[in-house]
């Protein structure tokens, strides 16, 4: 066998030295965060469930995204620039003013009784308020669970009684473009149903909807913030053990009930300020816009904790990749705020191709100090990165993570050289990551074969070190299935040359009459086709060969052909590229896909329709007329029936 050629860049070394000596290679990352009481040590293996990292360290985690700026003479760069076309404002605050701000919020938590180890909820939307009650909880060593703005009233009752929280931030309202979104009566429903009750609410009204208060437990922020400052109250940063949480971030559970992902403070830190100047290759003083929002781990880790942390301006922006008002609402913005590097969802990538499919908005735009489009949330078809690469002229990296890892498992790091890109493909593992791909009996398979995607233990810092108040679930979710490793329940394959290839949740792999086949491997060739858009892929229960795979494609907005003539080229198509064991021979054209406010198409939710089980609305999709479509498309081809 040949062996692969050596990959460029300084990457093979560092990745070697992380695995080979994850001590001295830590602890040199540490250095670039500031202790209150330095670690001894990287790591402690008899700790927690697979060990615990910088356990000896102190540190404050507001400190090192805000304070130390200040200190080092930064507080007049700009820490935020808020965007928002759907209220039609924009806000810029500057180290020295998100300082003053952030203390002046904690000292109020801290009068209502907030202290280190408390919870605080966040319900709030994509406002500069937001990250300042992050960060504030941060000072005072509060840990913080965001959940996001507009969350059904259940399930925010779920993480209230979760969580436990002293106190709950929130805002009177949410803004979409069409609509406003009341969140007072949500929250109040919510904390109804819920057994535990917090002491006080903190409510930010925004004009578009102001909120009644609850005499005794609601208190108006505006208020309240004020009379701080006019008392002259700030708080000061606590310093908190590395291994203290930082945050609790809730995530689907397959039991229905959702999962509070923990993460630490001194691990967190540590990868998310190795990550941007080597992953993203992204530097103080440089513009970084996450195009996420704060409920999810990408808005935690990149609106907020990064480009904070190493002294970047972060783009918070309120609005749509569409309608906010057009396909070229983020170029607009990489160039009026002179964004280096994007990073947004797969899905958002494909409603701009879908609207602007020719890339002509592009050109209206001054993008000369824009170098890179990275993106992650799902899998990145092949059509829509070569789409982007035409269109944009720059590097188009997709990279792969979860909630539970808190930073990329693996991506390309721009920052050590750029590795030659392999569309498909989310790249190379990140330092600490020892990525393996098992078979059903744990057994590593070779180069280009497929399996579940696994992490041998110990998981490197800023991964989840366990779930919110049950280390039994940790551990049963996460490390049983294969010991001694982590299951990512991602299955995929690693190339020769160490590629890692994600082809989906291993859920939606489907077994069409004994041979294991990929979704994804479907979508990506649904996706090649000029016409289409977006596409998924389900398996739906067949009485012959156990399952059968069908499309979904949403065709692209300026095409005008029979849809009908489009699903047999697909059908073709799919039997051409992956042969007649696919036994791919349905194709729905439709309107939309069922996707959570994340941008995740909802497949799973799709497959019961089909499969005719009981199914229920996801608290994290905003439409359910889209669902429906999506029932009837099934029904008129004599599958699925009402849920």
């Amino acid at each position: 066998m040949t062996a692969a050629p050596p990959l460029p860049g300084r990457y093979a070394e560092v990745h070697a030295a992380s695995l080979a000596d994850p001590e001295a290679f830590w602890m040199g990352a540490a250095a670039g965060i500031d202790w209150a009481v330095p670690p001894r040590r990287a790591f402690d293996p008899e700790a927690g469930a697979y060990g615990r990292w910088f356990p000896e360290g102190r540190l404050n985690a507001c400190h090192n995204a805000v304070d130390r700026h200040v200190a080092a003479g930064r507080g007049a760069q700009a820490a935020i620039l808020h965007d928002s076309p759907v209220t039609g404002t924009k806000r810029r605050i500057t180290y020295a003013e998100l300082q003053d701000e952030v203390a002046t919020l904690a000292a109020v938590l801290a009068d209502l009784g907030v202290g280190p180890g408390d919870r605080v909820i966040l319900y709030m939307p994509m406002v500069p308020e937001a990250l300042v009650g992050m960060l504030a909880c941060a000072r005072i060593g509060a840990v913080h669970s965001v959940v996001f703005g507009g969350f059904a009233a259940n399930e925010l009752a779920v993480r209230i009684e979760d969580a436990s929280p002293k106190v709950v931030l929130a805002a009177s309202c949410g803004i979409e473009p069409s609509r406003v979104v009341a969140y007072k009566p949500l929250l109040d429903a919510a904390i109804a149903a819920s057994r535990h009750k917090p002491e006080a609410c903190l409510i930010l009204q925004r004009p578009r909807c102001a909120a009644g208060l609850v005499p005794g437990r609601d208190r108006d922020w505006a208020e309240a913030v004020a009379a701080a400052r006019a008392a002259g109250r700030r708080a000061e940063c606590v310093p908190m053990r590395a291994t203290d949480p930082l945050y609790i971030l809730y995530t689907s559970g397959t039991t229905g009930k959702p999962k509070g992902v923990v993460r630490d403070t001194g691990g967190y830190l540590v990868a998310l300020a190795w990550s941007m100047p080597n992953l993203y290759d992204v530097h103080p003083g440089e513009v970084y816009f996450c195009a996420s929002d704060i409920g999810w781990v990408v808005g935690h880790s990149y609106i907020v904790y990064a480009p904070l942390l190493i002294g970047c301006t972060t783009v918070l922006y309120e609005g749509k990749p569409v309608g906010t008002p057009d396909a070229g609402a983020f170029w607009r913005v990489v160039a009026e705020h002179g964004v280096a590097c994007l990073f947004t969802a797969p899905t958002a990538l494909r409603a701009i191709k879908k609207e602007d499919p020719r890339g002509e908005r592009v050109g209206g735009y001054d993008l000369a100090r824009f170098r890179t489009l990275f993106l992650a949330g799902e899998r990145a078809d092949p059509d829509s990165v070569a789409w982007a690469e035409r269109t944009l002229g720059r590097p188009v990296i997709d990279h792969w993570w979860q909630t539970e890892t808190g930073w990329p498992i693996a991506g390309n790091p721009v920052g050590l050289g750029q590795l030659p890109v392999k569309h498909g493909s989310t790249c190379v593992p990140m330092p600490g990551y020892d990525v393996r791909v098992l078979d059903e009996g744990g057994r590593p398979v070779g180069p280009d074969t497929m399996g579940t995607i696994a992490i041998r233990l110990p998981l490197p810092p800023g991964c989840l070190p366990t779930l919110w108040g049950s280390d039994a679930r940790f551990a049963q979710s996460y490390l049983t299935t294969f010991p001694g490793y982590y299951d990512t329940s991602d299955a995929g394959v690693i190339d020769r040359d160490g590629y890692i290839t994600v082809l989906g949740r291993t859920d939606d792999i489907i077994n069409v009459a004994g041979h294991r086949l990929s979704t994804g491997g479907m979508e990506a060739v649904l996706a090649s086709h000029p016409d289409v858009a977006e596409c998924a892929v389900i398996g739906i229960r067949d009485s012959l060969k156990g399952e059968a795979p069908c499309g979904f494609v949403v065709l692209k907005a300026d095409v005008a052909r029979d849809p009908g003539e489009i699903e047999r080229e697909l059908v073709a198509l799919v039997r051409d590229r992956i042969g007649p064991v696919a036994a791919f021979k349905l194709a729905l054209t439709v309107n939309r896909l069922p996707k959570t406010r994340s941008g995740k198409i909802l497949r799973g939710t799709m497959k019961r329709i089909a499969d005719h089980e009981p199914w229920t609305l996801p608290p994290t999709i905003d439409d359910a007329a889209v669902l429906d479509e999506i029932g009837e498309s099934l029904r008129a081809r004599g599958i699925g029936e009402p849920g």
